[in-house]
């Protein structure tokens, strides 16, 4: 660790506000085909949990879902620091690991798919359209815990990301692009969160 980490990392330990409890990382298929562009993601898997965070999501936007497969493939075989769940645009099963990583599965396609299922279950008589409430349309969500903190590279702005389960998280945006991101900008983004006072879309 460089002196200029070391320095945010004393601040971070001596802040007063909490760390993210859960982290979201955006990052796009073009992003991972960089080179070392796993390895900068291990990396930051481990700041994560070393800075104070429980679960961390990763959401890959895809333009071309033929590279879904190879993507997975690879984030499979990613010496990660805790247990992962990777899900993809096709998948329904809830993620449920302390690391979970989005492949392609767009916030619209997700939320849709929810809709759906509840319109089902009302169709069968199992739900009463009055029993819908937001804890109904997130039990049936692919991602369906809220982040903390999203941190997307490169550019200020979101793919089609987590659009019900990030409405009241803290978004941080740096310039850096991931290839390039390092433990430094992690750390960042922690304190620019530990410094804000959220307010919960109040």
């Amino acid at each position: 660790m460089g002196l200029y980490d070391a320095y945010l990392a004393v601040r971070h330990r001596l802040h007063e506000g909490d760390p993210p409890e859960h982290v979201a990382i955006v990052i796009t298929e073009r992003d991972l085909l960089a080179d070392g562009a796993f390895d900068t993601l291990v990396a930051a898997l481990g700041w994560a949990f070393d800075y104070g965070a429980e679960r961390v999501t990763v959401s890959v936007s895809v333009l071309d879902e033929a590279v879904v497969p190879s993507l997975v493939r690879e984030l499979r075989d990613l010496d990660a620091p805790r247990p992962m769940s990777i899900r993809g645009p096709d998948d329904t099963e809830s993620a449920d690991a302390p690391i979970r990583v989005n492949v392609g599965l767009g916030g619209k396609a997700e939320f849709a798919a929810a809709v759906r299922d509840l319109a089902a279950d009302v169709d069968a008589g199992e739900l009463r359209p009055e029993g819908i409430d937001e804890a109904a349309v997130t039990d049936r969500l692919v991602f369906p815990t809220e982040p903390d903190l999203v941190i997307k590279t490169g550019a200020e702005r979101l793919s089609d990301f987590a659009i019900w389960q990030s409405v009241y998280a803290e978004l941080y945006f740096t310039d850096v692009n991931w290839r390039d991101f390092r433990r430094r900008d992690y750390l960042r983004a922690v304190l620019d969160f530990q410094d804000r006072q959220r307010r919960f879309g109040r």
